[in-house]
């Protein structure tokens, strides 16, 4: 249980509050609840259309948090019912987005009404009642690095400064207008400009989270199995369900974009110090990421590879990845930025804040996860048309 006397990083006692919280249903809501409800007294009012994550938080009624948790199945596109959530409570936090790449030039329109039209009204309704926000963005509104348009063998791709992502220094540097793939990180970087607006001229108490990969059980979907068999979910899914189903790894155009990845249990806690030090957060964004855990895709799909042989105690393939081109995988107007790693000045003056979480131990917990939630499902998924 939550101990009654938590402090926040000045010494100053936390008062307990009511947080709307918009995508609580998803994975990093689901996380986020979970940590709230053990270890604070605020409350949350959980908005979704969607609860299957957060099930076990609600039910059964015995829970010694189950006061202070209620679920509101809300469409934040159109229900009325969402001002009167904001009005109710002290903080919202909005983690409702279309983030899955192979959208992003699918389903360009969907992609941009669900990042900046449909965020639109959250901000106006916290701007207009003068209640505080917690927004989630990403670090795709970085878009390409300054280094990926100097030549390959240029010394200066090297130079952090040519590479390293900073809320307040780096530009963000997208594609053509015809790669849809920008879709996404346009919208997302149009409703943090607005929400930045908001501060300056009406006032508005903000934060913006620009999260870089965060992994852990009950990301994204399997396939056929929790989500649609035609989708196409984030890469460390992708992977799992390649894993899952012994089939190779795509890697799309070699693998050689590079990532970071952070574990969920700390990226959650970065939030939470977000959540419980306004006056150290507010007027901030923040890179939440682990530069530590920098790989290629392709390095990732090794390191995956062997930690799932071992999780699972079945062999890898003697082919365990194949090469595909990013048309074949994602369709025409996809595009991709070179290199993602966080510059971690800002949280790590604010809040404190570093990850702690190695790669090895974050994939190796996630894949037992992915492992004990879907193996068993999947073989009987790959058996049925066989018996039939």
């Amino acid at each position: 249980m939550a101990s009654a006397a938590r402090l926040d990083l000045d010494g100053n006692p936390i008062k307990p509050m009511t947080i709307c919280m918009i995508g609580a249903g998803g994975f990093i809501g689901s996380h986020l609840c979970e940590k709230l409800m053990a270890e604070t007294t605020h409350k949350v009012l959980a908005v979704d259309v969607y609860n299957d994550k957060i099930k076990h938080l609600l039910e059964p009624a015995t829970h010694p948090w189950s006061d202070r948790i209620q679920f509101h199945r809300v469409n934040i596109k159109h229900d009325s019912r969402l001002e009167g959530l904001i009005k109710m409570a002290d903080l919202t936090i909005n983690l409702a987005a279309i983030c899955t790449p192979a959208d992003y030039n699918t389903r360009p329109l969907d992609t941009i009404y669900s990042n900046f039209i449909d965020a639109l009204p959250v901000v106006k309704y916290c701007s207009e009642n003068n209640k505080r926000l917690i927004h989630f963005s990403t670090c795709e509104v970085y878009g390409k690095t300054i280094g990926s348009f100097l030549p390959k063998d240029s010394p200066l791709r090297q130079d952090p400064a040519y590479y390293l992502l900073s809320e307040d220094a780096s530009p963000c540097i997208f594609g053509p207008i015809e790669k849809q793939r920008w879709s996404y990180a346009c919208a997302k970087q149009l409703i943090e400009r607005l929400i930045y607006a908001e501060g300056a001229e009406n006032g508005l108490e903000f934060a913006i989270v620009r999260p870089f990969n965060w992994i852990g059980p009950r990301m994204d979907f399997i396939p056929g199995i929790d989500g649609p068999s035609e989708g196409v979910p984030r890469v460390l899914a992708c992977f799992s369900n390649n894993l899952l189903r012994r089939e190779p790894l795509k890697l799309v155009d070699g693998g050689e974009s590079q990532r970071t990845f952070v574990y969920i249990k700390d990226a959650i806690e970065a939030v939470s110090l977000m959540i419980d030090n306004p006056g150290r957060a507010n007027g901030h964004i923040f890179n939440v990421g682990n530069p530590n855990n920098e790989v290629t895709v392709r390095q990732l799909a090794e390191m995956m590879t062997e930690v799932y042989a071992k999780v699972s105690g079945e062999p890898p393939l003697e082919a365990p990845t194949v090469d595909v081109s990013s048309k074949e995988f994602y369709g025409e107007g996809y595009d991709d930025s070179d290199k993602r790693i966080p510059d971690m000045t800002i949280i790590n003056k604010q809040l404190g804040w570093n990850p702690k979480t190695s790669l090895w131990d974050l994939l190796e917990s996630t894949l037992t996860y992915q492992h004990r939630t879907y193996a068993e499902a999947i073989k009987q998924a790959i058996a049925k048309p066989t018996a039939s």
